[in-house]
Order: structure tokens, then C-alpha cells, then sequence
């Protein structure tokens, strides 16, 4: 979603890099320059005039005017700016002491409320909650059944007395609900309200009569982040006609260009708590203003990743499978193992993704985004076609027994002995890796054996090269050096990445290729 606001800024702090000094000339271009990428990423215009005025006064002062590198403060400066208007610190949940904790969305029909309660209902089950889903939406045909569907594929609770289709009194079914989890010791409700095509009167009626009957804890606003600046003026209707608590980003997937995101917790003083980034129930989670701006800023997101390996690896099995790769040279690693750990990495979420949480990733993200995910099913349908003892002993597959495990697996002969060669490469560099020796081609790093003999090997290389003892020659040698460190300096990207890559002549390095197939 924040793809063509991540790529104006990053071209913009570009522009920045290699300056000693900034004058106020390049302060009010770079801040210029910022205007037009939020107001083309439809971010409201109170919102971009706040946030420009405060990186301008904050580029002015001391912190920049003092400092090393000037590029790098503003990037900071901004950096900042943007987890201020994103809302500052994260939100959490209020529970209620006396369980059960009563969540109510509203908003308008069509952002995503129905699915959203499932999310929330299976994202609060993963805290150790036991939710109960409320189906008061008594009017949009076949509500009641979509929640019923939703909370069976989240595996949470569901109370739908009536039938719903315009028969039943929502606000009788909210007020029963909250006996009905005492009674079941639920202790979280999440409340399902309908929507309307627009704001009006009865929509508002409906929506204050249930909070008015269950007195929730949270009041959270369900928003479409496709829909833009119209996202805000519904944001401030229901904050003056019913009120909420807090606001949940839906199809943050999508490909909008964000301004609601941005501009929603400053306008309306209430912060975006959660955000929903696919169609799948795990797709949400808690919403970090400091961890989107890092992502639009083309930081990364290193925790959320962090956080994601967290939940998918065990630490048991990862000890297990770093002493099979420590002993024997790898050889205990077996292709059920490289199977296993595939399938685990599939569980975090889609490969692109993954990648897209890396810092400077956006400047391959055309890259990214081609990858055929498909590769892994295919792996691991021909390691699936392979007797226990070929997965054991992958070096006994041979001619024939490739033949019989491609046609299994419904793939060219070629492709099995590719994975095969490319197994045996990733389980060296990986028992390398897991044995201190750092990645192969590279030096030992600090506290990490196996690297030391490379490393002084090097150093005695670089000791080898000797400069020319003509003083013309070598003055021609030192002037060729200094031109190439300025063209890398000039073509170098915003954060000191490479600059744009040609898409053609793109291609991943050999280490990350023996794993993409």
C-alpha cells in the first residue's frame, strides 16, 4: 500500500546524500518534495501541513546543523514525524477486571467488520483468551451465517439466537450475549454490528442503543484503508455520533496509496490499534506506529519478523536442528529435515512478505513481488515422492530413481536432480554457518571461529598488491580510484543501499538462490 510514498521519499533523501552541509535552499526542497509524496498519497491536508511545518523547524535546528551526517538526521527526523502522526506509542487492549471484557465494532458496511471479529477472535484465542463472537448484524442478508462460518474456521465461540435477515432485535441479542459468556465463562465478547452504505441516522441510532445495553470496554472502528480521504469523514462522524475507542486498519493489503492510515489516528485524536493485511484469519495483528514508519521509510521491519519466526519455530526444534547441522559436517541433515524447515518457514506467512521486512527490500520490490510461491509446494512434492531411505541418503538417487521420483511429483527429471545438487550446497553452507564459519566467500566475523585463517589469508593478499613505482603511473591509479568511490557515492540509494537496479539484469545472490529453487 505505501509502495509509491516509500519510493518518493527514498528518491528525495537520495538527493541529500554526500552533502557536508544542508542550506536552507536544500531544507525547503527536500521538505517540498515531502509535501507533494503525502499529498499524492492522499494523506489529509491539515494532517501534511503539521507534519511539514515540524520537520522543517526540526531541519533548522541544532540536531542537524551540528551533526556528521545532516542526510541521515533528517532521514531521522522524519523517521520520528511519521510514528508521530501514525500515533506515537502502540495501543493495547483495555481488559475488564471483571470478565467478561466487551469489544464492540462499528463502522460502515463493507469494511470488513464480520471477518475482522473472526481475526480478532482467533488473535485473541493465540493470547490464551477464550473469545465469544456476537452476531447483532440482524440485517445484511446471510450476516449471521457468514459469522457462523468465520468463527468455526477460527475455532472460537459464536452466539446467533436469531436468524438474522431483518428478523431479530439486535440490541436484545447484545444484552443477552453478555449473560450468555458468564454463564459459558467466556471472557472476552466481540460484538458484530451491521453497517451502512453511508452514514445516517438509523445507523447511528442502532450502533449508540447496543453500546448504551452492553456499556463495552473497547469501542473499535472498523475502517477500509482502501477507501482514502472519505475514511477520515466517517472516522469523525462516528466519533461525534457514537464514539470509539480506538481503530482497526482493514485491507491494508490493498493497493491504495495509505493516506487514511496516516492521517486517521491525528485527525480524529484515536490510534489505530490493529491492522488486517490479507484475507487469511492470520493475517492481523497489533498495528506499531514505529514499525510502519520504518517500513515506509524502507527500514524494514525486523521485529514483526523476529516475532513471526517466534511463533512458528519452537526453540527444541531449533537446537535440534542446529546440532545436526553442527555434527558430521551437516550429513545428520537429512532432506526430511530441509522438509520440515520449509514447511515452517510456509507457516510465517508468504515468501515476499518475509522479504518485504528486510531493510532496503523496496528497491527490488518488482522482484519480490514475481516470486512464484508455488516453488516451495514443488520442492516439496518431490521430496515427498522419495522413499524414506532417498530422503536419509540423498546421494543414492540416480538415474533411475530420479525418473520414478519426477514422474511422482509431475516435474522434468532436471528438477529433481537440481534439488538434490542444491540441497547438498545449502546443507555445506549451512553447517558452515551453524559452526561458527560464517558465510562461505565471506571472513570470519568477531567472536565466531572458523574464520580466522580466510581472514588472514586476505590481509595478506591486500599486503601483495603493491602500488606502481612510475609517479605518473600511479598518480593515473589513484585518480582512476577516487573517480570510481564518487561514482558509487553519486549512484548510491537513500540509506546507502544500491541504487536502482536494472530489472533485467537482476539477479539473487547464489546463497539465497539454493533455497527459491
Amino acid at each position: 500500500m505505501f509502495d509509491t510514498l516509500s519510493d518518493r521519499l527514498s528518491a528525495t533523501f537520495k538527493n541529500l546524500r554526500g552533502k557536508g552541509r544542508l542550506s536552507e535552499a536544500d531544507i525547503d526542497a527536500t521538505a517540498r518534495e515531502i509535501r507533494i509524496a503525502l499529498l499524492e498519497a492522499d494523506v489529509a491536508l491539515p494532517v501534511v501541513r503539521a507534519f511539514i511545518a515540524n520537520v522543517k523547524e526540526r531541519s533548522r535546528g541544532v540536531e542537524v546543523s551540528q551533526a556528521l551526517n545532516p542526510a541521515q538526521q533528517v532521514v531521522k527526523i522524519v523517521n520520528e514525524e511519521l510514528v508521530g502522526i501514525l500515533g506515537g506509542e502502540t495501543r493495547r487492549l483495555r481488559f475488564a477486571k471483571n470478565p467478561p471484557t466487551v469489544i464492540m465494532l462499528a463502522g460502515l458496511q463493507g469494511a470488513g467488520k464480520t471477518t475482522l471479529a473472526g481475526k480478532l477472535g482467533l488473535w485473541l484465542k493465540g493470547q490464551g483468551h477464550s473469545p465469544l463472537l456476537v452476531a447483532c448484524d440482524l440485517q445484511r442478508p446471510n450476516a449471521v451465517n457468514q459469522l457462523s462460518v468465520v468463527a468455526d474456521r477460527a475455532g472460537v465461540a459464536v452466539y446467533a439466537p436469531e436468524p438474522g435477515n431483518g428478523v431479530g432485535d439486535p440490541v436484545q441479542v447484545a444484552k443477552d450475549s453478555i449473560e450468555h459468556a458468564r454463564s459459558k465463562q467466556y471472557d472476552v465478547v466481540i460484538v458484530d454490528t451491521a453497517g451502512r452504505l453511508g452514514i445516517d441516522a438509523d445507523l447511528m441510532q442502532q450502533a449508540a442503543d447496543i453500546r448504551d445495553a452492553v456499556s463495552p470496554d473497547e469501542i473499535l472502528f472498523v475502517v477500509d484503508a482502501m477507501i482514502g480521504q472519505d475514511a477520515v469523514n466517517t472516522a469523525e462522524a462516528f466519533r461525534d455520533g457514537v464514539g470509539f475507542d480506538g481503530v482497526v486498519l482493514s485491507k491494508l493489503d490493498g493497493d491504495a496509496r495509505g493516506g487514511a492510515a496516516l492521517s486517521i489516528a491525528h485527525v480524529t485524536g484515536k490510534q489505530v490499534m490493529f491492522a488486517s493485511n490479507g484475507e487469511k484469519l492470520e493475517d492481523f495483528d497489533a498495528f506499531h506506529p514505529d514499525r510502519m514508519a520504518s517500513r515506509i521509510l524502507d527500514m524494514g521491519d525486523l521485529l514483526t519478523l523476529i516475532e513471526q519466526a517466534e511463533k512458528t519455530f519452537s526453540q527444541e526444534e531449533a537446537a535440534k536442528m542446529a546440532s545436526k547441522l553442527a555434527s558430521s559436517k551437516g550429513k545428520d541433515f537429512t532432506l526430511d529435515d530441509f522438509l520440515a524447515q520449509m514447511e515452517q518457514v510456509r507457516k510465517m506467512g508468504s515468501i515476499s512478505k518475509l522479504l518485504g521486512m528486510l531493510p532496503g527490500m523496496g528497491q527490488i520490490k518488482d522482484q519480490i513481488n514475481s516470486i512464484d510461491e508455488r516453488d516451495v509446494d514443488r520442492t516439496a512434492a518431490i521430496i515427498k515422492s522419495m522413499t524414506p531411505h532417498e530422503r536419509q541418503e540423498p546421494t543414492i538417487i540416480n538415474g533411475s530413481r530420479r525418473a520414478r521420483i519426477a514422474k511422482g511429483s509431475g516435474v522434468e527429471v532436471s528438477a529433481v536432480k537440481n534439488l538434490v545438487e542444491r540441497f547438498f550446497e545449502a546443507r555445506k553452507m549451512m553447517s558452515k554457518m551453524a559452526q561458527g564459519g560464517g558465510m562461505p566467500g565471506m571472513p570470519g566475523m568477531p567472536g565466531m571461529g572458523g574464520g580466522a585463517g580466510r581472514q588472514k589469508k586476505q590481509v595478506k593478499q591486500a599486503k601483495g598488491k603493491r602500488k606502481s613505482g612510475n609517479p605518473m603511473k600511479r598518480k593515473a591509479e589513484e585518480q582512476a580510484a577516487a573517480a570510481r568511490r564518487e561514482q558509487a557515492a553519486a549512484q548510491g540509494g537513500a540509506f546507502g543501499l544500491p541504487a536502482e537496479q536494472d530489472d533485467q539484469n537482476f539477479e539473487l545472490p547464489d546463497a539465497f538462490k539454493k533455497f527459491m529453487g
